[in-house]
């Protein structure tokens, strides 16, 4: 809802920029009357993390801008690993255990972060191995951070990556 900035209709623009560019792209726009609800609709970039701003301009002269956070997931296929390997060593280094918090992938880097959503969970993690070896899935997900997303043992997933 515009509120705040007295009569009339102002000009609302909301832009967003991926995290760690520095660049700004505008992505909605709309003229909207002041104390009246409006939408504005983006249907979201490559899948990851994204910073928001909104502008109202009324007059030529900025009347609010605000900034948020918001992410943009992709669907995958995700199963879970840990008990029988706990000890084992990890292709990224180092054991696991029941208290690891990671993922496998089969081609991201070591260490990038991943953001995943599972209802109304969200949790972010390391790539720490690789795998799934089984067609058709994306992840394999530590017994630690399956009890984070309280994930079943196969099923989808949403991902940041």
């Amino acid at each position: 809802r515009l509120s705040g900035v007295g009569r009339g209709k102002a000009h609302v623009r909301m832009s967003v920029r991926a995290s760690g560019s520095k660049k700004w792209r505008v992505v909605a726009t709309d003229n909207v009357r002041a104390g009246k609800k409006f939408k504005l609709n983006w249907r979201g970039g490559s899948p990851g993390r994204y910073m928001t701003r909104i502008s109202v301009r009324k007059f030529g002269q900025i009347a609010s801008d605000r900034t948020g956070r918001v992410y943009v997931f992709r669907k995958g296929h995700a199963s879970y690993y840990g008990p029988g390997l706990y000890g084992g060593g990890l292709a990224c280094g180092g054991t696991l255990s029941p208290s690891t918090v990671g993922v496998a992938h089969k081609t991201l880097p070591c260490g990038t972060r991943v953001t995943f959503k599972v209802g109304n969970r969200i949790v972010t993690a390391p790539v720490i191995d690789r795998g799934p070896f089984i067609a058709g899935r994306d992840w394999d997900l530590t017994t630690a951070l399956r009890n984070k997303l309280r994930f079943g043992d196969v099923g989808a997933v949403y991902a940041t990556k």
